[in-house]
């Protein structure tokens, strides 16, 4: 699999990918290797370049940037729960797909947790500059893009898949923000 070609085009054109990865068959080894390995590399990056190197600005004007073992450290925690939260997120997926008209299928529900988080990945570009971590709110695209995989990978009704969404984007939500959070209060740095 190129992870770029799927990046690119399960945010180009959704419907026809989502349709793509349900006729491919599901192998969370596979997807976890070669698709979540590469791209939660991006935030982790980028946030120890956005810490330790291009320093964050006090209020009081001063510059303040992160130890670099820190940074190091804390990019390597940050890669680690990201990696963990497609795992987790998989796991829910399956475990409430029943409670939406959905069937469980622990491959096709880490696919759909997988492929949907992208965005949220994507945008770890923003995280190099503090002015623009605002703009990692452009990862809520992945809102959408699992809102129209889960009638195709986990079978559940279209009218069911508003719920089902709206209930695995908060618990990503705050599966990110406790590993932000860790991430911050162990390293000192900026998380995910």
């Amino acid at each position: 699999m190129n992870a770029a070609r799927r990046a690119r085009a399960i945010l180009v054109d959704p419907v026809g990918e989502w349709a793509a990865i349900a006729s491919e068959p599901g192998d969370p080894a596979y997807v976890l290797s070669r698709y979540v390995a590469v791209l939660a590399l991006i935030p982790a990056a980028f946030s120890f370049i956005g810490a330790c190197i291009v320093g964050v600005v006090l209020p009081n004007g001063d510059l303040a940037r992160a130890p670099l073992v820190n940074g190091l450290f804390g990019a390597i925690l940050g890669y680690i729960l990201s990696c963990a939260i497609v795992l987790v997120l998989g796991i829910l997926i399956n475990f409430v797909a029943p409670l939406f008209g959905g069937r469980r299928d622990f491959d096709r529900a880490f696919e759909l947790a997988a492929y949907s988080l992208t965005p949220a990945w994507l945008a770890g570009i923003f995280l190099v500059l503090p002015g623009l971590r605002f703009l990692t709110l452009t990862g809520f695209y992945g809102a959408y893009i699992l809102w129209l995989g889960l009638p195709q990978l986990a079978r559940s009704p279209t009218q069911k898949s508003l719920g089902f969404t709206v209930l695995i984007v908060v618990c990503a939500f705050a599966l990110a923000y406790a590993a932000a959070a860790a991430q911050r209060v162990v390293f000192g740095t900026a998380g995910l």
